[in-house]
């Protein structure tokens, strides 16, 4: 029969339609009905066909649609059930009310039409108020975890794998982590948001040895189905940049964290003609290249931008994972890009890996039904910045924190601590990303409409004390770490 067939075709065997498949299904029903009565075989059925958001088997769909036992559903819960089963997604009383009651009229009367019921008890069946329980798969206390998963799952292996596969999914995410990132964004948004006008917060953290994303909130007060923006939102990074800018400056070999750098005013030819300017509209003169990266100086950076290629910097930003879009023009240099929070987490990881990077992963494994492992994950470090290059950036990014603009971000049990502070130029976007060698982490604020925040509203003043508290929590129980000191490795030559 049809129904010992669709049992056959759940417990044994894979989805793809062939003609090997069709005749080992045939053949298994065929035994199935020679060993089992009918019932038995009903039985089977119902305990693990699938009706509907991720719910396998007639108890666990009883809790979710009527939140009662299989054993206590009436004619009209039962008549629901059993008519939604040829398309359960699109039939759900939860999504399409109208249309799981047409179902249910079908039901009834083809029973009618049996005599298994009177007329009289469809028709009361057919007037009885329904009472709906609630959606109980995918519940999680942290929604953005909960898509995200969900979307990479629809990504790998399709919507109907994702909806029926019955597949178990273990995540990398660190709960501990992960709650203490939401509290904090819940807490520390709408506090900075008030005082600057700044309607949301992000966060994203990766461990950089393995890859594995260990945390990641997609906004204030965060809920299933959001908008999530530490995953989703693309916003100009800013000066959050400016590191890879400096590194391809340390890896042409021509430059040291002693080498003089002017912030001068300069005028590069173009239609218009670029003239950068500093965050404070003031000049400094002659810095070393140390101190123009601490402070974060943009007219150092454009030139040296400048002298080493723009196409080298995006060379290296694309190295470590970036994948946005990214012109060949100068004001790349200064963070015109527009790229996610946990994107730019998971490229400030190579920098704390000492340049390895990990392919960044929510995923840790993914099992079918079946129990065959589709997806394991594996960390593979791959080496793609110079050894030198990075563990001198990593040292100048440390001062960024103990000297420079991030010194908010400085962590009281005296850890290394590298990151760099981001702001673009009007106010619409404020960053801190920093890292310690097991740990890396991004924070973002601004506002979903892309509107300004009130000027001054800094990285450094605003972001990074958010980034200290997180951390300081995340981080205790861990020991102290430093990055490798470039003296290990060396330098890049001319």
């Amino acid at each position: 029969s049809t129904l010992t067939m669709q049992l056959v075709k759940n417990l044994f065997l894979r989805p793809e339609r062939t003609l090997s498949r069709k005749v080992a299904e045939i053949v298994l029903a065929v035994r199935l009905e020679q060993v089992f009565s009918k019932d038995e075989i009903l039985e089977m059925y119902l305990n693990q066909v699938y009706w509907g958001h991720n719910l396998y088997g007639i108890q666990a769909a009883a809790r979710s649609y009527f939140n009662k036992d299989a054993s206590e559903l009436n004619l009209a819960e039962a008549a629901m059930l059993a008519g939604i089963l040829p398309a359960p997604e699109t039939l759900s009383p939860f999504r399409n009310l109208e249309g799981a009651k047409r179902r249910q009229h079908l039901v009834l009367d083809r029973l009618v039409e049996l005599k298994w019921i009177t007329p009289e008890e469809a028709q009361a069946a057919r007037e009885q108020k329904l009472t709906l329980g609630r959606i109980t798969s995918f519940q999680s206390n942290a929604p953005a975890v909960t898509d995200a998963i969900e979307a990479e799952l629809r990504r790998r292996y399709g919507e109907q794998a994702l909806m029926q596969g019955g597949l178990r999914v273990q995540s990398t995410i660190d709960l501990r982590l992960q709650r203490l990132a939401q509290r904090i964004v819940n807490e520390d948004g709408p506090r900075i948001g008030a005082a600057r006008r700044a309607d949301q917060m992000a966060l994203a953290a990766v461990d950089p040895r393995t890859g594995y994303v260990k945390a990641i909130v997609g906004g204030i007060n965060a809920q299933r189905g959001q908008f999530n923006r530490a995953t989703q939102a693309f916003r100009q990074t800013g000066s959050t940049f400016k590191p890879y800018v400096y590194y391809a400056a340390l890896a042409s070999g021509r430059y040291s964290p002693g080498s003089i750098l002017e912030d001068t005013p300069v005028t590069y030819p173009g239609s218009p003609p670029y003239s950068p300017k500093n965050y404070d509209n003031t000049f400094y003169g002659s810095l070393t290249f140390a101190r123009a990266l601490e402070l974060s100086r943009n007219v150092p950076t454009v030139k040296l931008a400048d002298d080493v290629g723009i196409r080298n910097v995006i060379a290296a930003a694309q190295a470590t994972g970036i994948s946005a879009e990214m012109f060949p023009n100068l004001a790349t240099a200064l963070g015109s890009a527009s790229v996610s929070p946990l994107e730019m987490a998971a490229s400030y990881a190579v920098f704390a890996n000492g340049g390895y990077r990990v392919e960044p992963t929510l995923l840790a494994q993914v099992v079918d039904r079946n129990g065959q492992i589709l997806f394991e994950a594996r960390p593979q470090p791959e080496r793609v910045l110079d050894p030198w290059a990075v563990a001198t950036l990593n040292q100048i990014l440390k001062g960024v924190v103990t000297q420079g603009t991030g010194r908010a971000a400085r962590l009281d049990d005296g850890r290394p601590v590298a990151g760099k502070t981001g702001t673009t130029s009007d106010f619409r976007d404020a960053w801190f990303i920093g890292y310690v060698p097991q740990l890396s982490t991004a924070i973002w604020i601004g506002n979903d409409n892309n509107s300004p925040m009130l000027p001054g509203t800094a990285g450094g003043a605003f972001v990074a004390p958010t980034w200290k508290r997180f951390m300081t929590e995340a981080l205790q129980g861990i020991p102290p770490q430093d990055f490798p000191s470039p003296h290990q490795f060396p330098p890049p030559r001319p």
